[in-house]
């Protein structure tokens, strides 16, 4: 590792509030991941900013390190990914498409989803990227219930040998099993930033784990879950989104992003 590579890694675990591990084992896996989720939202910010949303791992680290900012599925596991590496754990992107409202999966390369090799030879799912998910990374071989303060979750095989990832009985994506390289994502990531068909061009979305449980802005709308009570509140103007990305995110914005006109609002996922 180089001097600049090192300082970026450091820098990087300052932003999530976490201590370069000793190994790379499970333990610090699981402190990383939580950590991930507590500082780094899920957001797609970009695509209403009118910034181009560049699979390319040095450019993804000056997004989410350099300007502390955080991103949808393939950004923030992409960035995720390259830090784990750094800190000696095997990774491989694994290619998801979400399961709709109708239990049909999506596009092919709907989702990214990494699977982690730890020193000790364990193998673990981990996703920062999938907004509200499981906390903690799943034991990738284990086929029953695996308890989480996110729910209850399950890995099952399907009959064509693909994995469906289940969240309190309900499958949330399929994966599939062969390793991918991150521009086999370029397809995938256009569409979410394009396609009216896709949610993410239709609506706002800035999350992120909190200790109590979760802060979302769908501007202007607030969202705060503590527990299990939920709170919706309406920001007033601009200044106060602007007040809410900063205070609550970290995100320091100029610009407001804007949805744009004529496609319709949807709820965030």
């Amino acid at each position: 590792m180089t001097t600049h590579e090192a300082a970026t890694i450091d820098a990087y675990l300052r932003r999530i509030g976490a201590e370069r591990p000793g190994r790379a084992d499970a333990a610090a896996l699981r402190e990383l991941h939580l950590r991930h989720l507590r500082t780094v939202p899920f957001e797609n910010l970009s695509i209403h900013l009118g910034e181009p949303v560049v699979l390319d791992e040095k450019a993804l680290l000056d997004k989410v390190v350099g300007a502390r900012r955080g991103g949808f599925c393939y950004e923030v596991n992409t960035a995720f990914a390259v830090l784990l590496r750094e800190l000696g754990y095997r990774v491989a992107l694994l290619q998801g498409r979400v399961i709709g409202p109708d239990g049909k999966p999506g596009i092919p390369y709907d989702h990214m989803a990494l699977l982690v090799e730890t020193a000790d030879g364990e193998r673990w799912l981990a996703d920062v990227g999938f907004g509200d998910h499981s906390h903690h990374p799943l034991v990738f071989e284990a086929r029953d219930d695996q308890q989480d303060p996110g729910g209850v979750f399950r890995i099952v095989e399907t009959v064509d040998g693909d994995l469906d990832v289940l969240r309190d009985g309900k499958p949330q994506y399929r994966l599939e099993l062969r390793p991918r390289e991150l521009v086999d994502f370029t397809a995938g990531a256009w569409y979410h930033q394009t396609s009216p068909d896709s949610h993410f061009p239709r609506s706002l979305i800035c999350s992120r784990l909190t200790e109590e449980g979760r802060i979302t802005l769908s501007a202007p709308k607030l969202i705060t879950r503590v527990g299990g009570e939920r709170e919706e509140r309406i920001l007033d103007g601009e200044d106060e989104v602007r007040d809410a990305y900063r205070e609550l995110f970290g995100i320091e914005l100029d610009v407001l992003p804007a949805v744009r006109s004529g496609i319709p609002n949807s709820d965030p996922r």
